[in-house]
């Protein structure tokens, strides 16, 4: 691991000793920290110190913004060696926060929100929708750009395509239909680019909690060491040039999805995602698979904890009981799961690869 992600060895100490709550702490930290990277922003080890406080429950998240919104308080000599540093530090604070917070509403109102508690007094226009049209050269293009949407549909655009999702029913798809279709309605999201800066880290944001609402507790690590690849992905989804015969393509972000939801191990490097790439054996497919995504966050949650109660998986998973149960009847039946010993001390085994 290099140098830059010293922080990351740092954190990772609370995920193998720490309490639960250590550890979920440290993985919405390391999301928030990691998701920097898309706009190259590095941490500053005194917001890796605090960070660790606040994992370790000495300090709450509100102390966590005064201290950072205190240390940037200073001379401007400093000022100007640690401008970029601000930026990342008071974002994956702002981050971190709103990753611990339930309240989630599927609403384009929810991304002028995260936009405006993210980049509050850092951009001007938090929260607000870009008014003028631009372009982006891109390294993965070789310097050309994905065409965004025009600044005057954005309202309309995005109020279509989330009234497309709200509607959209994901009851007996399958996991490959399901990441497909999750793929394709985030990078038209992403690609409408509503905000002037911070789309990515907006949209990642908003992702991670649309997704919870499915009842995955995500690998965020995915994010913490990927997020300049998710982004490279969503470019190459909404990029197409007939003259170079290159075209849109999701399969980049359809595998990071199944390294986000399931243990797939797809190998996430930005060289795979550069349209020049030649692909001379295929990497990391990903295997087809019949089960739903409810059906894979219980997978997820049982390949955790054999023992675990229905009720604590309707807990979990934001559910009835009376619907886990149905669930979990209906995937003993595909054989996907089997309880074995008695009810009262039995245990749930995953039958087969189910996710490998």
């Amino acid at each position: 691991m290099s140098k830059e992600k010293d922080w990351n060895l740092e954190l990772s100490e609370y995920i193998k000793q720490g309490e639960p709550s250590q550890v979920e702490k440290t993985l919405n930290w390391e999301t928030a920290i990691g998701l920097q990277d898309v706009d190259g922003l590095k941490p500053s080890k005194y917001l890796i110190k605090t960070a660790k406080e606040h994992i370790e429950g000495t300090i709450d998240i509100e102390e966590v913004k005064i201290r950072i919104d205190e240390y940037y308080e200073v001379q401007d000599n400093r000022k100007k060696f640690e401008e970029r540093n601000e930026e990342a530090d008071k974002v994956a604070v702002r981050i971190a926060e709103l990753l611990s917070e339930n309240a989630f509403n599927f609403a384009p109102t929810e991304l002028l929100n995260i936009h405006k508690r993210l980049f509050e007094d850092i951009y001007h226009g938090a929260g607000v929708y870009r008014d003028y049209n631009f372009t982006k050269k891109e390294w993965v293009l070789n310097g050309d750009t994905v065409i965004y949407a025009p600044f005057d549909t954005i309202k309309e655009t995005l109020e279509y395509d989330f009234e497309q999702e709200k509607y959209f029913s994901y009851k007996d798809l399958s996991l490959d239909d399901s990441i497909k279709h999750l793929s394709k309605f985030i990078s038209n999201i992403w690609q409408i680019h509503p905000f002037c800066e911070g789309n990515t880290r907006t949209i990642a944001v908003f992702l991670i909690k649309y997704l919870r609402t499915f009842g995955f507790k995500l690998n965020d690590e995915i994010f913490a060491d990927n997020s300049w690849y998710f982004r490279n992905s969503l470019v190459r989804a909404n990029y197409k040039n007939f003259d170079k015969n290159v075209f849109e393509d999701t399969s980049f972000l359809e595998k990071f999805f199944y390294n986000l939801l399931t243990n797939v191990n797809n190998e996430l490097k930005n060289r795979y995602t550069h349209i020049d790439y030649i692909n001379e054996e295929e990497e990391g497919n990903a295997k087809v698979n019949n089960y739903t995504l409810e059906e894979q966050a219980i997978i997820n949650i049982l390949k955790t904890d054999s023992t675990v109660t229905q009720e604590e998986i309707a807990l979990q998973i934001n559910k009835s009981v009376r619907t886990v149960k149905t669930y979990m009847a209906e995937m003993q039946e595909k054989g996907l799961i089997e309880r074995i010993n008695s009810k009262k001390n039995g245990e749930w085994i995953v039958i087969g690869n189910v996710d490998k």
